[in-house]
């Protein structure tokens, strides 16, 4: 409501505009954060320059007057004053060579920008202009004072709708003159904050009034060959894709091809998750928005191989943790589901549809979609990782299948152009790639996010929208995407009421330098006092390694000594299957278990009793800190692993899988036969299908479970078994493992 006062026709002017702060949100809080649209962009006047005072004519005949006058002509800064606070406003004033006066003026606080003033007159002393097409007739009457080129104030009353209330100003820099003026020594500040987190490079881009306002490279590219970080060096972006995702989503939305609210499986009716009530109910917004009440499950998507439909079919078999739309739960399956969702909506792959109608319009010619594809590029940045203080160059992970959650390369040239169009409400030189209200839409808080950090009171989440985190920087709307993946750490950052935006990107792996770059760039920008954030953040990691020490004593100080695994080490060997995870294959190697998902390989070192603990080798850490334990059936063989993946879910069972020749009909019919018990009771065992079966005369037919080599369950029924016995080569009885004791029958 707050931004509807001054800036649309449908409220009428009653009380002074942020009166209404209170009544409309939380305290403190801009209406923006709080998922008000910001109003449809205007025309931008030309900012001319002065003109000359010898040419100027004085309507008034007075030659005073006349330079007075033209001396107006620049950037105005002040606020309107309310009770207890003040609306910022930023003015413009042009005077043509003709003699006459036009104008613009922003009201940062309400997401207004550059608006038409009109009934624009200077005089000597004097300065009268009103923000044309408002209600209420808004109009600024004021008094100038000390006019000087480079100094002056105009103070007066600001009127609307009747009500009166005075207003300041006073001569500022333009806009690229105060800019640099506020960035003078971000780079010198730059490159040591580099250092002092020993991060071999850095790129920054700061865009403001539609231009790229500064833009820098620092550091090593390349640390083997010394190739240094330019502006155009390509980086992973991580998960800061997933707003490239979500605007893809925008543009089918505009052209009436999907809804927000729309039902999942509306478009995909493959789409199922482990619930089958919560399957029928998630939206594509859920999916974008991490309130699918299903936590990461990474290791599903990590380093696989499966196309993106194998995943999305693998999500059928993971839990949620959470009830819908209850908890904010990052999950990079759900974004990869709606980046499919909308390749099947479009029929496009979702590469060509982001290149189609971001890329292309915003000419991002380099940026690409796949580490192969950077690393052909000859300005591309190595992934490094810092290890004890040490830099080591990690290998670059593919990541294409999982695309839409975050596989983009770029540099920080090209995604200024990105964030240009964001803070132009989707416009990008007159043309307009997605609705003004559909982007703001995408910066809406859907999630509410709690949890304020004691540490850094300067910020204050308040949720996560579509693709994008929405938070308050010391009184200003926030809103901002970072992107982590194996050696790379990203960051894409606006300011949306103040014009502001930035990209930082680095070669490091879990980088906190982004977000301390941005933080500092912001505090310039914006004229605050200037808090050291990086001394701050180096300070608190440190603690933190310590805390981290601590907790690996006290977990070594709970495991059990003296005991020794149940079974010898070759009985661990075998491979663990889960529906939705993969594959998990034990080896031994010498005197040493091994573990592999993914290509991901592990180590395993004994723990105590059937437990083992991950090691990860020299370059892989998705094992990092994860513990095993192999289970047993009732015959006491190993039937399974269990490890814990999420904190907030049980552990996830693997179960051992047989060899793949026990599902070959050829060679299952060694088995084939009757076997007769001393009893007098026989047995017949036939291939039926793919299958073995058993049937008892009297009894059902019996389908076996393949264990391993000459091991089968009976399907159906716990504890019962067999396994087939041979001599030479030739199977010639079967044992039945049974609650009540083990049977043999031999082979007629």
């Amino acid at each position: 409501m707050l931004r509807t006062l001054l800036l649309r026709g449908r409220v009428a002017f009653a009380l002074a505009p942020l009166f209404l702060i209170a009544a409309c949100g939380s305290p403190g809080v801009p209406a923006q954060a709080q998922g008000a649209p910001p109003p449809a962009p205007t025309a931008r006047a030309v900012h001319a320059a002065p003109a000359n005072d010898a040419a100027a004519v004085d309507t008034r005949g007075s030659r005073t007057a006349q330079a007075a006058s033209a001396s107006a002509a620049g950037r105005w800064k002040g606020a309107i004053e309310l009770p207890g606070q003040q609306l910022e406003i930023d003015v413009t004033l042009t005077r043509s060579d003709a003699g006459t006066w036009s104008g613009t003026i922003s009201i940062p606080a309400q997401g207004a920008k550059d608006l038409a003033l009109a009934d624009v007159v200077i005089t000597d002393d004097s300065a009268k202009f009103a923000i044309a097409g408002i209600p209420g007739e808004p109009s600024f009457d004021g008094k100038l004072t000390g006019l000087t080129s480079t100094g002056a104030k105009l103070a007066g009353t600001f009127t609307q709708g009747g009500q009166a209330l005075p207003f300041a100003l006073e001569r500022a820099l333009d806009a690229v003159a105060e800019s640099a003026q506020a960035l003078d020594g971000f780079g010198e500040w730059l490159d040591s904050a580099r250092e002092a987190w020993k991060t071999p490079g850095v790129a920054v881009a700061l865009v403001h009034d539609g231009e790229t306002v500064f833009v820098r490279g620092s550091g090593l590219a390349d640390v083997d060959a010394q190739r240094p970080v330019t502006p155009d060096t390509l980086f992973a972006i991580g998960s800061s894709t997933k707003a490239f995702t979500t605007f893809v989503l925008g543009t089918l939305v505009d052209e009436g091809k999907l809804g927000w609210d729309d039902r999942v499986r509306k478009h995909l009716p493959e789409f199922r998750v482990e619930d089958a009530e919560l399957s029928e109910l998630l939206t594509v917004r859920d999916l974008v928005s991490h309130r699918s009440g299903l936590p990461r499950h990474d290791l599903v998507w990590y380093n696989s191989p499966d196309t993106r439909p194998e995943m999305v079919a693998r999500i059928a078999h993971l839990p949620a943790s959470a009830d819908l739309r209850t908890k904010f739960q990052y999950n990079n399956l759900m974004f990869l589901t709606a980046g499919y969702l909308a390749e099947r909506l479009a029929g496009k792959a979702w590469e060509e549809l982001v290149r189609e109608r971001i890329f292309a319009p915003l000419g991002m010619t380099r940026s690409n979609f796949a580490v192969a594809n950077m690393a052909r590029d000859l300005d591309h940045a190595e992934p490094y990782a810092l290890d004890d203080d040490a830099v080591k160059h990690l290998p670059m992970r593919k990541i294409d299948a999982v695309g839409p959650a975050g596989s983009i390369n770029s540099s920080v040239n090209e995604m200024a152009n990105w964030v240009k169009l964001q803070l132009a409400h989707g416009k990008r030189d007159g043309r307009e790639l997605v609705q003004a209200g559909t982007l703001a839409e995408m910066h809406t808080v859907v999630t509410p996010l709690g949890g304020a950090d004691p540490s850094s009171p300067e910020t204050i989440p308040v949720g996560y929208a579509l693709g994008w985190f929405v938070e308050v920087y010391r009184g200003h709307l926030h809103v901002h995407h970072g992107g982590n993946i194996d050696g790379y750490s990203a960051l894409v950052a606006l300011l949306p009421q103040d014009d502001w935006g930035i990209v930082v990107l680095t070669n490091q792996n879990g980088s906190a330098l982004p977000e301390l770059v941005a933080r500092h760039a912001f505090d310039r920008v914006l004229g605050l006092e200037r808090t050291d954030w990086s001394g701050k953040a180096l300070a608190m990691r440190d603690a933190a390694k310590a805390k981290q020490a601590e907790g690996k004593e006290k977990q070594a100080a709970a495991r059990k000594t003296g005991t020794s695994p149940s079974h010898p080490l070759a009985d661990y060997a075998g491979e663990y299957a889960h529906p939705g995870y993969g594959v998990v294959e034990v080896t031994l190697e010498g005197d040493k278990l091994k573990a592999e998902l993914h290509g991901l390989q592990s180590k395993l070192e004994h723990w105590h009793y059937d437990v083992f603990s991950a090691h990860p080798e020299t370059d892989d850490e998705a094992f990092e800190d994860l513990q095993l334990q192999f289970t047993s059936d009732f015959g006491g063989d190993i039937d399974g692993l269990r490890v814990v993946l999420d904190p907030t879910l049980p552990a996830t069972r693997f179960a051992r899988q047989a060899e793949a020749e026990l599902r070959d009909p050829a060679f299952l019919a060694r088995y084939e036969g009757d076997y007769e018990l001393e009893a007098g009771v026989s047995c017949s065992i036939r291939v039926k299908g793919d299958d073995l079966t058993a049937l008892v005369p009297g009894q059902p037919t019996y389908t076996l479970v393949p264990k391993r080599r000459d091991a089968f369950d009976l399907k159906g029924l716990e504890g019962f078994s067999l396994r087939f016995v041979s001599e030479e080569g030739r199977v010639n009885a079967v044992e039945f493992h049974q609650p009540n004791g083990v049977f043999t029958a031999k082979r007629k």
